[in-house]
């Protein structure tokens, strides 16, 4: 991702729309998950400046965990106060095997060249009968310069995702497209963007929308 567009994300992602709507989609799964008696032990892989980090304390309790490989990222993560951070590769946890009852990581693996290999790897640190929520862009038509600012190396379908979650030792138990009803108005607005001749540094299409709206 480039570097600046850690601040960008630290400024929107507490109260932007698809932020929002991509945490609540999450914390849905944590909230219906009960693995048993004892604390509930969460790693937010990839967690990025620390918005789901907070959500995920404030729903399961104090034994959350989140790791980034950028420091901008983390430094961004502990003014919030946040702790039990670690700077890590998705393809390398510095965890043992079997530790976390819930591993999220949203929007993290398309980040990755060896992205079969970040899952499995995501599997080893899960307790049997752990899960793992995620999210991952969709349909590499709407690549768009939005993906070069974040350094995505790709985008995926349904069908591109579930081979790779199966080869990793995961048993996929839900999937689905997240916005679909936005999905008309998000088309064309990439389809616009890739038209546009581009005359600076690719950027993040966070844009400011009436409060009404957002």
């Amino acid at each position: 991702m480039n570097p600046e567009e850690y601040a960008r994300m630290h400024q929107f992602e507490d109260w932007y729309w698809w932020f929002v709507a991509r945490r609540e989609a999450a914390l849905q799964f944590v909230r219906d998950f009960r693995p048993g008696d004892g604390p509930v032990r969460i790693l937010d892989a990839g967690c990025g400046t620390g918005a789901l980090l907070e959500c995920l304390a404030r729903e399961r309790g104090t034994n959350v965990y989140g790791a980034d490989l950028a420091v901008e990222a983390l430094a961004f993560s502990r003014g919030r106060g946040r702790r039990g951070l670690v700077q890590a590769d998705l393809i390398a946890l510095p965890f043992r095997a079997d530790t976390f009852d819930i591993v999220t990581a949203l929007d993290v693996v398309e980040h990755v060249e060896a992205d079969t290999a970040a899952l499995a790897e995501i599997r080893r640190v899960l307790k049997p009968g752990g899960i793992l929520v995620m999210s991952v862009p969709a349909y590499a038509f709407l690549w768009s310069s939005h993906d070069e600012a974040l350094h995505h190396k790709r985008r995926y379908t349904a069908g591109m995702l579930a081979p790779r979650l199966k080869d990793a030792g995961l048993v996929t138990t839900r999937m689905t497209y997240l916005l679909s009803v936005l999905f008309p108005a998000i088309a064309l607005f990439r389809l616009a963007d890739r038209l546009r001749p581009q005359t600076g540094p690719a950027h993040a299409h966070l844009v400011p929308v009436p409060a009404a709206l957002n």
